[in-house]
């Protein structure tokens, strides 16, 4: 049994939009496309700022190692202090780039690699200081 003709024929009303309305045709899109793309700014900015900051995290932890590693050194002179914090900091995906040693406290800086954003590199830096506890306030 098929269906007379007109049935299958899709329903369209006889009036038209006010004139207000009719010029607006798409706007929504378009406003939809720019309230899409700024979350999708707003995601990429944030997930900058949480790899920068994983960054400067790391780069702490490489130099809190380091400058523990090194400070048990410290007696064997800078050199051997220096060359141990270098390695530790290194496994920890650093780059030593300063290192004193004041009597038996070692204090060192440390660098880390950090690309936010694809095409943008930036080094994250932090600096540690380990020796012995000092029991006086001079």
């Amino acid at each position: 049994m098929t269906r007379p003709d007109h049935a299958r024929r899709r329903f369209v009303p006889n009036w038209k939009w006010p004139a207000r309305y009719r010029r607006d045709q798409g706007a929504a899109s378009v406003w939809l496309l720019a309230a899409g793309l700024v979350l999708v700014a707003m995601g990429v900015a944030g997930a900058a700022v949480g790899t920068a900051t994983v960054a400067r995290h790391r780069a702490q932890v490489a130099a809190d190692l380091g400058a523990l590693a090194g400070a048990v050194r410290a007696v064997d002179g800078a050199g051997s202090a220096c060359a141990r914090a270098a390695q530790i900091v290194a496994a920890n995906g650093g780059r030593l780039t300063a290192c004193t040693l004041d009597g038996f406290d070692l204090t060192i800086r440390v660098a880390v690699p950090v690309s936010p954003v694809r095409g943008l590199a930036r080094t994250a830096y932090a600096s540690a200081r380990a020796g012995p506890v000092r029991t006086s306030l001079e």
